[in-house]
């Protein structure tokens, strides 16, 4: 008689970029075991290959070597943002590790936000964590941290008022293709640890009310392209169009666009095709069935809004609404 199947939590999935190979094994011997998966890989060649054809990568294992601000850069220009950690023969302050390594990833010991005040000397982004190579016993606490801090971080780059004008619209892709691996990593959690304390903060000097007129045409031109992409596979079997939605409802939520202005886009859109359909002496009737994209986009977009209050601020309001 056989036993009860098993429930195998998901493991974190930790990718190791260490040219030293004394460190890359004293580092795979330390994460050994039924909690990570590691992979290594030698070259930067690898990392990037890797990288753009696994979207389920949880953290980073880097060394700091003449390479490393060259392979970071191109990972920034790819806004392939992720949790890390940076083996360094000095790291600053902020880069220690917890005392001791815990799965608690609420309890992180401060916010990036907090990083970003106390130092602004980073490789990668404002929440990676350097660890000297003479503590390296201490990686497992490193990337406990390294995530927990990643799931705090409202921007990969912090932005100025000169920055925020140069390409709001690149600003705000980098913003959403981070808060996109930020809830995948926070789902992993929760189904791990039971983890909720995931929220969404946005840079108010990319909204779309604060953007200067050219830059602001453009990000709308930019939003009407991927809803237009929405709208042509939403009822095709183009398994991509979650994605797409995901990314359309993102863009929309960092630039902070009310619901009027999608709900102009889409009937922007339905008046085109209705133009064309007309041309080729076909039915408009058609087009009805698309309120349901609209539906969808809109409910989406809820949701983020909904995920965007943080947990506590939720809780007060319930109190003192009873």
């Amino acid at each position: 008689m056989g036993g009860s199947p098993i429930a195998l939590l998901p493991q974190l999935s930790i990718g190791i970029f260490v040219h030293s190979e004394e460190l890359a094994e004293s580092a795979i011997e330390l994460l050994r075991g039924e909690r990570y998966a590691l992979t290594h890989m030698k070259s930067a060649v690898d990392i990037l290959g890797f990288l753009q054809h696994n979207y389920h990568v949880d953290c980073l294992v880097f060394e700091v070597d003449g390479d490393l601000r060259e392979l970071l850069s191109k990972l920034q220009a790819r806004s392939l943002f992720l949790p890390a950690v940076i083996f360094s023969l000095q790291p600053g302050e902020e880069g220690k590790p917890e005392a001791q390594p815990s799965d608690n990833f609420e309890a992180a010991p401060s916010t990036a936000e907090n990083i970003i005040q106390q130092s602004c000397t980073f490789f990668y982004h404002p929440a990676e964590v350097q660890l000297a190579i003479n503590r390296s016993t201490e990686i497992a606490a490193s990337i406990d941290r390294a995530i927990a801090q990643f799931l705090k971080l409202s921007t990969p780059v912090p932005v100025n008022d000169q920055s925020a004008m140069v390409d709001a619209t690149a600003q705000l892709t980098a913003q959403s293709l981070l808060q996109r691996q930020q809830r995948r990593l926070a789902e992993k959690l929760r189904e791990r640890l039971g983890y909720l304390g995931v929220y969404y903060k946005r840079n108010s000097q990319i909204f779309l009310l604060n953007l200067p007129g050219p830059e602001k045409q453009k990000f709308l031109e930019q939003l009407k392209s991927s809803y237009r992409q929405i709208v042509l596979n939403y009822f095709s079997e183009n398994t991509a169009v979650n994605n797409q939605i995901d990314e359309f409802v993102n863009l929309a939520f960092f630039a902070d666009v009310p619901v009027t202005q999608v709900v102009e886009i889409h009937m922007g859109l339905m008046d085109e095709f209705a133009k064309q359909l007309k041309l080729e002496g076909r039915s408009e009737e058609i087009l009805l069935d698309y309120r349901l994209t609209l539906i969808d986009a809109i409910a989406h977009l809820c949701e983020m809004y909904r995920r965007s209050i943080p947990k506590e601020a939720s809780q007060v309001r319930l109190t003192v609404d009873s």
